[in-house]
């Protein structure tokens, strides 16, 4: 049995995203395309071996864009895995664009937004996507206040159409959630989160109680890696990774987590979703915590 199958330390195990129920440790496929996510993967047939073995191992969520590449992650998805399990989810975003120097730039335009529809059920052989999350870009560094109103609207009238089964939102806040719930069915939401950068706390509890996926993005800090002596302690006291140890904390923090660990390593995706089989005792989760305090 694979380890993510074994995942009986967390519960629960799994979580609803729309219509379906997905194990909680998923995969992000981000790290799959080149450098700073812009042009080619390194290693073409590595980048679809990580894919299989995903699969293999007993993912049922992964996480895409066709702005990684761009179009390199959901090509790479396409060519690794069509014809998709049955079981697998795929959740892609839009809402931002690339620029020629593989900068990120928003992309919030009606014809914008429907040409990324359609341009990720085109790499991905797709007639419908399963989740669209709405990337919101007025702050590249993170969540700022802005109505999103107007382009959520489009992408509600794409899932009217049939493109789109099910909608979530990314990079936003408590107020912009609340807005979007207004205007479509939420089912999800990523955001940074982390160890070190917990401003979400209360949110992911609110969410909780409504039944709405919580999917933190960089457990270990992303562009900008998370640097702590207290982590790295606790890891060499387990017998693992620094990451295992992230992810074992964010699988603890709440039940409605989805995690999307990403990795172009075959070896690095095993040692990821072993994570769903590390204990944390009492002492370590005590010191984990204080590490935001410390950050």
């Amino acid at each position: 049995m694979s380890n993510i199958q074994q995942s009986g330390t967390f519960a629960p195990a799994a979580f609803k995203l729309g219509s379906r129920t997905v194990k909680r440790l998923g995969y992000g496929a981000m790290q799959l395309a080149g450098p700073g996510v812009f042009g080619p993967p390194k290693d073409h047939d590595s980048a679809l071996a990580v894919l299989r073995e995903a699969i293999a191992q007993g993912v049922d969520h992964i996480d895409t864009s066709d702005f990684y590449g761009p179009h390199v992650t959901n090509r790479l998805i396409r060519e690794a895995l069509a014809p998709y399990p049955q079981d697998l989810v795929i959740v892609t975003k839009i809402g931002a664009r690339r620029g020629a120097d593989g900068s990120w730039l928003p992309a919030f335009s009606a014809e914008e937004l429907t040409q990324a529809v359609h341009d990720n059920l085109s790499n991905l052989g797709l007639e419908v996507l399963d989740v669209v999350n709405l990337r919101i870009m007025f702050d590249t560094h993170g969540p700022a206040e802005g109505s999103i109103e107007a382009p959520l609207t489009v992408l509600a009238e794409l899932q009217q159409q049939g493109l789109v089964r099910h909608i979530g939102l990314s990079n936003v806040t408590p107020a912009q959630i609340a807005q979007g719930r207004g205007i479509a069915e939420i089912v999800c939401v990523q955001n940074q989160y982390n160890l070190a950068h917990r401003g979400d706390d209360a949110l992911i509890d609110d969410l909780a109680r409504d039944g709405i996926a919580y999917v933190p993005f960089f457990p270990l800090g992303g562009f900008n890696p998370l640097q702590s002596s207290t982590l790295s302690e606790i890891a060499a006291r387990l017998g693992a990774t620094p990451m295992q140890v992230a992810l074992a904390w964010l699988l603890r923090r709440a039940p409605n987590i989805l995690l999307i660990p990403g990795t172009s390593s075959v070896g690095h995706l095993g040692e990821n979703l072993a994570a769903a089989e590390l204990e944390l005792p009492q002492d370590a989760l005590s010191e984990l915590d204080g590490v935001a305090l410390a950050a």
